[in-house]
């Protein structure tokens, strides 16, 4: 029973984390656009993101279906810390642009070290 309320914990966390990832880039479409065509993001690509990221921040956020949510958002996360290693590899960094005009940093070691927490929380909801 504590591992099902520290799994819905971890879901929330997670759920805040995408609802503040989807705002940011939404409150600043043009700015959001830019740095993701900086990290290499083809503007199709890049467009549905923060939608995207709101989505599964609500439902997160629900609880339904909480372990594939969960797992949507390991993929998730796996394919934006990829993006982050292929770049940091090429010797590129970019604005990072994961909370929209909040990240100018510069990508870099701290925030691949940031996507793997996440990644640990999000296994972490999916199994508990």
């Amino acid at each position: 029973m504590l591992a099902l309320a520290w799994g819905a914990g971890a879901a929330v966390v997670l759920a805040v984390v995408f609802l503040l990832s989807a705002i940011t880039k939404l409150a600043s479409p043009a700015a959001w656009r830019a740095q993701a065509a900086g990290l290499g993001v083809p503007p199709w690509l890049a467009a549905p993101v923060p939608y995207a990221e709101a989505v599964l921040g609500a439902w997160l956020l629900v609880q339904w279906q909480r372990p594939v949510a969960a797992w949507v958002a390991v993929a998730v996360l796996v394919a934006f810390t990829g993006l982050l290693v292929v770049r940091l590899a090429q010797g590129q960094r970019p604005p990072c642009a994961c909370f929209g005009s909040w990240s100018t940093t510069p990508i870099g070691p701290g925030h691949v070290a940031r996507n793997t927490a996440f990644l640990a929380l999000a296994v972490f909801a999916a199994l508990a």
